[in-house]
């Protein structure tokens, strides 16, 4: 005859323990948007208040999105951003365009700073992957709202970097290199 065991509530947790550690991946491959230098405009906005970066809901989460194609997302499933998207992609923006732009105050619309600005700047991420041709395409519409003119000045940039293959370690510099672009036109349009 075959006798059963019962396991204690100690041995138990322990199998719970065990079976929950088989389940669980390798630490995740964290990812940040690079800082890139540009070149300076005169004559900007004094103080430059930078609204949150809106997304497009498939960008808006933990993983990296490589590429649409038809119907499909490519998600990675071990390569994370290091932080939320819209922020970093804002905090990048806004040292960035201090940058660009040396004679103007740059800050974040969730910053702890509270002043009035000459200059509104918001940004609609609507694309940041690769596409079926290998080459990674930033959409983004801007408006730049000036405190002392009557009308907005809108712009829509459509960038794209090619990718020698569609990888995290390739995509993410082309999206640091394209955000960076992003950034020397909005410093155009708030010299105006």
């Amino acid at each position: 005859m075959r006798s059963l065991r019962i396991l204690t509530p100690a041995g138990l947790l322990f199998a719970c323990l065990i079976a929950l550690g088989a389940c669980t991946s390798p630490d995740p491959v964290l990812y940040t948007i690079a800082v890139q230098d540009g070149p300076t405009v005169s004559g900007g906005a004094k103080t430059v208040e930078l609204r949150d970066i809106g997304l497009a809901g498939y960008l808006d989460r933990q993983h990296i999105v490589l590429g649409s194609d038809g119907y499909r997302l490519q998600v990675m499933s071990n390569d994370t951003w290091g932080e939320p998207l819209g922020g970093m992609i804002g905090r990048v923006l806004a040292v960035e365009l201090a940058q660009r732009l040396p004679g103007s105050n740059v800050y974040g619309g969730r910053s702890s700073i509270s002043l009035s600005p000459d200059a509104i700047v918001e940004v609609n991420i609507q694309r940041m992957d690769a596409g079926s041709d290998g080459n990674l395409t930033l959409l983004a519409q801007v408006a730049v709202k000036f405190t002392h003119r009557a009308q907005p000045v809108a712009r829509t940039f459509t960038i794209t970097r090619p990718l020698a293959a569609v990888t995290p370690g390739n995509e993410v510099p082309a999206i640091s290199s394209a955000v960076g672009e992003l950034a020397d036109g909005i410093a155009s349009m708030l010299a105006r």
